[in-house]
């Protein structure tokens, strides 16, 4: 699944949420300035691209799979659904079976006509402190195609919010959580809330670094620190979440290597250990995609 080298766990190398945001900026579909960037992400030792973009995002694997021919990148493509505002009409009234069968269709058969075969299902989605019914219907499909397939799940909090919820709903139904990854977590800010998702055995993404509209670069670094001392070194991915053109680096924007050019440093200057960077970078995407 993964090749030997860093991995950024949560990313789109397209994106399309213009439906919503309204704004072309929204609108990631720059091949030759994403791939030169991914490019540059290769020579730094990157070798793997979870790519978490699914229905109602645009998702276009035929593209996904020309950029990671083009840079040399490994890319693992998704399956299902975003959080309720991009859920297509079809969710109300499809049942949940047949919303698996879909998701189990892309893993085994391929991505919308496509021969790329979906590695991970999600990042599927809950809305700010709420899980709507739509939403569960999508959680409660991906857990039966997980069931069936045996890839693991990563999903979307919105702004952090209903995390420990997620990882009920997946105890309800007796999910294997070191099967689950609970996304966005650094946008909390809240550490002991972290610990308490760790200590269930889920793994977790800092995975909006350099997003310091959201949270300060450094409240993640603080954050990281607290999560080495408490033991769990072995449970956290490193990602960017990148969505929008402004953030490449050819429009202005901090690009994907701030990652590792920018964050990595910080968080040396300040006391995490090499052993646990490497962890995040390396060891713990290939444990859980494995």
């Amino acid at each position: 699944m993964l090749v030997d080298g860093y991995t950024y766990a949560h990313e789109h190398t397209t994106i399309d949420l213009s439906s919503l945001k309204k704004t072309e900026d929204t609108k990631l579909n720059l091949f030759d300035e994403t791939v030169e960037e991914y490019k540059a992400l290769h020579d730094k030792g990157v070798r793997n691209i979870i790519d978490v973009t699914v229905r109602g995002m645009k998702r276009n694997p035929a593209y996904v799979k020309r950029v990671a021919e083009a840079s040399g990148m490994n890319i693992l493509q998704s399956t299902g659904w975003y959080q309720d505002k991009f859920l297509p009409e079809y969710i109300e009234t499809k049942s949940v079976r047949e919303l698996a069968d879909m998701m189990i269709n892309d893993i085994k058969v391929g991505l919308d006509g496509t021969d790329v075969k979906a590695s991970l299902i999600g990042e599927i989605g809950t809305s700010k402190n709420e899980m709507t019914s739509r939403e569960r219907k999508v959680f409660e499909a991906a857990v039966i195609a997980h069931d069936e397939t045996n890839v693991p799940i990563t999903t979307h909090t919105t702004l952090g919010t209903f995390g420990k919820e997620q990882v009920e709903f997946f105890k309800s139904k007796k999910m294997d959580l070191s099967r689950v990854v609970i996304g966005h977590v650094d946008l909390t800010g809240n550490i002991e809330y972290v610990l308490e998702l760790l200590n269930e055995g889920v793994y977790v993404e800092f995975d909006t670094v350099g997003k310091e509209n959201y949270m300060p670069d450094m409240t993640r670094v603080n954050m990281l620190k607290r999560i080495e001392a408490e033991g769990f070194e072995d449970k956290v991915f490193l990602s960017m979440d990148i969505t929008r053109r402004s953030h490449l680096k050819a429009k202005g924007g901090l690009g994907y290597s701030y990652l590792l050019d920018t964050f990595v440093p910080l968080m040396k200057e300040n006391g995490i250990s090499d052993k646990f960077i490497k962890k995040m970078l390396k060891d713990n995407p290939n444990a859980f995609y494995s």
